[in-house]
């Protein structure tokens, strides 16, 4: 009896031992680096996800990706695209989760998160199309926005250009459900305010990541 549950529990200590963590990568837009909200918003979250999930994240800065323009779309018509950008769309689309941080900006999100986004959607990696209609190819089940905004702007809001485009993109890239923390009307509230919505945005999102 006794070599049988040490066989058992040698079996099932092995088996966590051979167990591949998760993934999750961190696109990261916050450019203001500490001074940032959002950022201070995100790397609560970030450590909280760090318990159960390999992390690896990819700061934009607006130096490293080319605006997809005619050169861009050229080099790809005649099958040319990057090395480096093939590998890291490549890891995204092989990524259990997907946590994207970027301020608001001019009702919307910073320009360089749009031109990464459209240097990472590339045919056959991160979609596809069956003839009729796209299909996701990445292996993401869930996507967390991290957002704050200085103007008094919500979540799905009409002036809420930025959410209903990151939503856009898990539909076409396949990436699953999207959850959003967003901190709101900073630019007009006391620094006792800032810290409180900081301080609550931060709240909603580990109880996300807690089942994220």
């Amino acid at each position: 009896m006794w070599k049988s549950w040490l066989s058992l529990q040698g079996s099932i200590l092995f088996s966590k031992k051979n167990e591949v963590m998760q993934k999750v990568i961190v696109i990261d837009a916050c450019m203001r680096d500490e001074a940032s909200r959002t950022r201070r918003i995100l790397m609560p979250l970030v450590a909280e996800l760090g318990k159960r999930y390999e992390v690896e994240t990819i700061r934009l800065d607006g130096e490293n990706y080319s605006a997809v323009g005619r050169k861009v779309l050229t080099e790809r018509s005649n099958g040319y695209v990057p090395a480096e950008i093939v590998a890291t769309a490549k890891k995204i689309a092989a990524a259990d989760r997907l946590v994207i941080a970027a301020p608001f900006w001019d009702m919307s999100y910073p320009a360089i998160l749009k031109v990464f986004i459209e240097n990472m959607s590339l045919f056959n990696i991160t979609f596809r199309d069956n003839g009729t209609y796209f299909e996701g190819l990445c292996k993401c089940q869930r996507v967390l926005y991290v957002t704050s905004r200085g103007m008094n702007v919500s979540t799905d809001s009409p002036l809420d250009g930025a959410t209903p485009y990151i939503r856009a993109i898990s539909a076409l890239w396949g990436l699953g459900e999207v959850s959003v923390v967003a901190a709101q009307n900073m630019d007009y509230s006391t620094e006792l305010e800032i810290e409180g919505k900081i301080a609550a945005a931060v709240a909603q999102g580990l109880e996300i990541c807690r089942e994220f």
